[in-house]
């Protein structure tokens, strides 16, 4: 009797501002199955100094933590483990520092996300475990650092938005010694509110049918109604208000003896409950749902949509190219000549980096639809602040610096050169560039390109050199770009 196969794991990693998760999902056809989940109070916002700064002692208990997790996922491939930083690694100005030593504990690289898709991915989590349905619907994620708010229907977030506003930074700002009064309470609430007020019109009660919430807070909240019997663990307003008042008669947090609380949720709740009083005064809520999911299983299903080729990164770079008109024939023409002459260079490259070039061909001349003058400049600049669902921070800038290393100096992107994989990917784009100038289908001559000790080498046939006059003048004048650079590009012709 044949063995079954082994069944497809996925893995996400949460580095919250709270706690950091670890999810680890088995793949059963189109659903994506709890198999491993671990969480570890952190409280990584808790290590920023007045500076913003992580500091040491925070940098070396979260890679305690990692490394706990490395011991569980070191035998998975990297293709199949995704591991994100939001909202206190966003805010950190020392956060290099921190994936350095980060990356080497957990043993797989980590991103870190911007607020607005940290918000899609909890939206898709948390609707792939509710029934379907046709309803607009309301997600409220509040966490140790931001708090996410997302209207969306089916699958699909059509607006989403985080604030920087969560469970652990509040609590840290108005309840650092413990001291529950109704002053403070009120402050913290009335604060909260001054971030949300810009979420008003987009997320108010005429924008929803059905309002969920999900997240440390959500579950903690929703757990102590139930156990006090205040509600069946619905978010009621009227529950929240009992809530408060329970808060305000203990007068610390050391003397809240609450059914329902967890030890761990002691510190941050009062936080907590000042973000959510606010968000439901805010956006009219009277009851919110509990949903599972959010963050860590929209993770998972991401994972698994870019390995079935359903990668949600693909569509946003389609989008772009809508929205800013850009000529996608020439687009395809520059990335076809791209993705073979990377190939060349960098036979070994992960697929990821081939992903890359290829988006950011497709992305090169974005910058047209502001002005064909420092094109590359402008493209570059929409790349760092587009919103792009599903590619991280460090993606977007990864894409910024291949379209603005197109065409022109080198020293602007000579970080990029550093980086061999890198440093081929600027390389390639350039010449495709030069090589489809002309805007119509090439067809490459007979050709030799590799990689030298101090440069690049570049053989083209001769005939074809000598029929193509604007093209050898344009690739003579890269040869002197690159030697502005400090590296050599030697250029040849095959007889």
């Amino acid at each position: 009797m044949s063995a079954l196969p082994n069944p497809l794991l996925l893995a996400a990693v949460d580095l919250g501002s709270n706690s950091f998760r670890l999810e680890i999902g088995r793949v059963e056809g189109t659903q994506i199955l709890r198999q491993t989940y671990w969480k570890e109070p952190v409280r990584l916002a808790a290590g920023l100094d007045e500076q913003n700064r992580l500091t040491r002692r925070a940098i070396e208990a979260a890679c305690e933590c990692l490394a706990r997790m490395n011991e569980r996922l070191r035998d998975m491939p990297a293709s199949q483990v995704r591991a994100v930083g939001t909202q206190t690694l966003r805010s950190a100005v020392n956060v290099d520092e921190f994936l350095r030593a980060g990356q080497a504990a957990l043993g797989f690289p980590i991103e870190v996300i911007s607020g607005r898709e940290e918000a899609r991915l909890v939206f898709e989590g948390c609707m792939h475990t509710l029934p379907p349905s046709p309803a607009r619907r309301l997600v409220v994620d509040i966490g140790g650092g931001s708090t996410e708010i997302i209207v969306g229907r089916g699958l699909t977030a059509e607006d989403a938005d985080s604030f920087r506003i969560g469970c652990a930074s509040m609590s840290r700002r108005y309840f650092r010694d413990g001291v529950l009064e109704r002053s403070t309470l009120r402050r913290a609430i009335v604060a909260a509110a001054a971030q949300l007020e810009e979420a008003v019109g987009r997320f108010s009660r005429k924008n929803w049918d059905e309002a969920y919430g999900t997240g440390g807070t959500i579950e903690a909240v929703s757990a102590i109604l139930r156990a006090q019997e205040w509600s069946d663990g619905t978010i009621t307003a009227e529950g929240l208000l009992r809530l408060r008042h329970a808060l305000l008669a203990a007068g610390e947090t050391r003397r809240l003896k609450l059914a329902g609380l967890k030890p761990e949720r002691l510190d941050v709740i009062a936080g907590g409950v000042a973000v959510l009083a606010a968000v439901f005064d805010a956006l009219g809520i009277e009851a919110l749902q509990t949903a599972r999911g959010a963050l860590r299983l929209g993770l998972l299903y991401d994972l698994l949509g870019r390995r079935e080729e359903r990668d949600v990164r693909d569509a946003s770079v389609e989008r772009l190219q809508t929205r800013f008109g850009v000529d996608r024939a020439q687009a395809a023409r520059v990335a076809a000549v791209a993705r073979t002459l990377y190939a060349a260079l960098a036979p070994a490259a992960q697929a990821e980096s081939a992903k890359c070039l290829a988006w950011a061909a497709a992305l090169h001349e974005v910058g047209f639809a502001i002005s064909h003058e420092d094109y590359h400049k402008h493209g570059a600049y929409l790349l760092t602040h587009a919103e792009l669902p599903g590619f991280s921070t460090a993606d977007q800038q990864r894409l910024a610096q291949l379209v603005l290393g197109q065409r022109g100096n080198l020293k602007k992107v000579a970080a990029a050169l550093e980086g061999e994989d890198r440093g081929a990917a600027v390389f390639a784009l350039r010449l495709a560039v030069i090589f489809c100038h002309a805007r119509r289908d090439v067809a490459l001559p007979r050709w030799e390109l590799r990689r030298t000790r101090h440069g690049f080498e570049l053989a083209l046939a001769a005939d074809w050199l000598a029929s193509h006059p604007l093209t050898h003048h344009l690739l003579e004048e890269e040869v002197e770009h690159w030697e502005r650079a400090g590296q050599r590009l030697a250029l040849r012709a095959l007889p």
